[in-house]
């Protein structure tokens, strides 16, 4: 039997990585495939698994999501229900900066690499009239790097995935104070399939329905879409990368 590859995008919670796993054999026992589970540890190794190819699957980003359908052969099938990217700004509790103005230029921002987060946020900051080249940018592995570079100063704040925030621990969240957190609502990580992998109805078949018994329902709750999956089309795709260009432009 063929084995194909599935990737999933590296910006979860590490209390979801059980749950990819449930996931993953859920998949493979429904649909009868060999997949075999990619989980890369941070973005640059996420673009080094793709460019060496062979990936058929890929749980993308929404801004990741724009170039691999628009430059690399990839399409659209399904997202989670209810469960958007929405992102946190935040500063240190013990520090200044109680306000979104209160962050001036020249303010280092402590971030891991994810294109959409950065949009999001730039485009947050608009409003106390802060740009990109307005800031120094720290570049972390994770985002719990992230929490730490503002936590120990090193950071006047940090931009995080909002999942990613409220899932740090307890200490963690009492030594950051959030500054503002989106509500975007249309903006969410989509489910990608290579054009040409021959198993796509059978594989959408067993996503679209995981919500449908205990089993599966059990892996959609570790991962944080108790409502599962549903299906998009190409025009649902397209509104959405329309959307990731309005917040670049």
């Amino acid at each position: 039997m063929t084995t194909h590859n599935m990737l999933i995008a590296p910006d979860f919670s590490p209390e979801r990585f059980a749950g990819w796993h449930m996931f993953n054999i859920l998949i493979q026992k429904r649909a009868n495939l060999n997949m075999h589970l990619n989980i890369p540890t941070s973005h640059a190794e996420q673009e080094q698994i793709i460019e060496a190819g062979d990936i058929q699957v890929i749980y993308a980003n929404p801004f990741d999501a724009a170039t691999l359908i628009r430059e690399q052969g990839y399409r659209a099938v399904a997202r989670p229900i209810g469960k958007s990217d929405e992102m946190v700004i935040a500063a240190a509790a013990n520090s200044d900066i109680k306000r979104l103005e209160d962050i001036k230029a020249g303010a280092t921002v402590a971030m891991a690499d994810n294109r959409d987060v950065k949009l999001i946020g730039l485009r947050l900051l608009e409003a106390v009239d802060i740009e990109e080249s307005d800031l120094n940018w720290d570049i972390t592995e994770t985002y719990q790097a992230a929490a730490r570079k503002v936590i120990k100063g090193d950071a006047q704040a940090a931009f995080f995935l909002a999942e990613i925030f409220h899932s740090f621990s307890r200490l963690t969240k009492t030594q950051l104070s959030v500054l503002i957190e989106s509500d975007l609502a249309d903006i969410s990580h989509v489910l990608l399939i290579k054009d040409g992998f021959p198993d796509t109805e059978i594989f959408m078949n067993a996503i679209l329905n995981l919500h449908n018994d205990d089993d599966g329902r059990e892996a959609l709750a570790e991962l944080g879409m108790p409502q599962g999956f549903e299906a998009m089309d190409e025009e649902d795709a397209e509104f959405m990368i329309d959307l990731m260009q309005t917040l670049l432009d």
